[in-house]
């Protein structure tokens, strides 16, 4: 499956879970983008994936996730997230300063 139909899927998905429609998206996309990005006719911005994800109540990450695990279908979900873990470790990632 190409990257562009597993995030349509998996934005859908979630929108139908989430009760949704594409007119509820109105504040943050017009129903005919919403309607694209979920035949996988394009590729959301980082900037418009958070505001659908504001949307949806998920964070971001969780829908790239999900949109993975579509997309690769080869490792359940406690495996994915053990694989996400390691890797993110290896980049030591700094969490940023809570100023205390």
């Amino acid at each position: 499956m190409e990257l562009k139909e597993a995030f349509g899927a998996t934005l859908r998905q979630a929108r139908l879970q989430k009760g949704l429609t594409q007119e509820h998206f109105s504040l943050v996309s017009s129903r005919t983008n919403v309607s694209l990005l979920e035949r996988g006719g394009t590729s959301p911005t980082l900037e418009k994936l958070e505001s659908l994800c504001s949307v949806l109540g998920v964070h971001p990450v969780t829908l790239v996730a999900a949109c993975y695990m579509r997309k690769e279908c080869s490792l359940g979900i406690e495996d994915f997230l053990r694989k996400i873990d390691s890797e993110l470790q290896s980049l030591q990632v700094d969490q940023p300063s809570t100023g205390k």
